[in-house]
């Protein structure tokens, strides 16, 4: 299939930010399930050896946008710079992962360090797609805001619950050696996109 033009890519990237910020209203990200094609990946890293890891469509439905969301309704994922490109079908999403909670100053619960997610976008049979994904964020900045609003009493349960239970025996997550697709996005793993040789 030929590649996505700018104006392709850029419209789809628009439609899928509309879709987050009624996913972030509703409180319900599984729709967004729709803009991945059906052998998606998506990961990230909690750990050197805990990774997160969703291999299809449902998967991504059913735990990167279900289980591992429980606990954080109401935040939202500003994103605050994109960076595109059409000849690779990649963007690049930077994002603020903000609570929705506010403390004694008014200041919001923020997850400081530089968030983001990383996208294969390619033409699927009804239109583009993502075809892989991959996170990253400031696990340990995470945590201190987590203990934070827990700390302050302002933890929702839903929170506090998803908090107490043991990582690596959630669904879709993996020790490295387990990992059902590859740490960087298959097609990278593959030197599809080698710039520089290695030593």
């Amino acid at each position: 299939m030929s590649p996505l033009s700018r104006a392709e890519l850029e419209e789809f990237w628009a439609s899928w930010q509309e879709a987050n910020r009624v996913a972030e209203r509703t409180r319900n990200w599984g729709p967004l399930a729709g803009f991945y094609a059906e052998d998606a990946t998506y990961g990230w890293m909690y750990s050197p050896d805990e990774h997160f890891m969703a291999t299809s469509r449902e998967e991504i439905r059913d735990y990167a946008l279900g289980t591992e969301m429980a606990g954080l309704e109401g935040w939202h994922y500003d994103y605050v710079a994109t960076v595109m490109d059409e000849v690779a079908g990649m963007v690049i999403g930077f994002w603020k992962q903000r609570s929705g909670i506010v403390d004694d100053a008014g200041q919001e619960y923020e997850v400081l360090g530089i968030g983001g997610s990383w996208f294969g976008v390619a033409r699927g049979t009804t239109g583009p797609c993502f075809a892989w994904q991959r996170d990253w964020f400031d696990i340990n900045s995470a945590a201190h805001t987590f203990l934070s609003l827990a700390g302050a009493g302002r933890a929702p349960q839903d929170l506090l619950d998803r908090l107490a239970l043991n990582g690596i025996e959630q669904p879709g997550h993996y020790r490295l050696k387990d990992l059902p697709s590859t740490v960087w996005p298959p097609p990278v793993e593959e030197g599809r996109y080698i710039t520089q040789e290695t030593l």
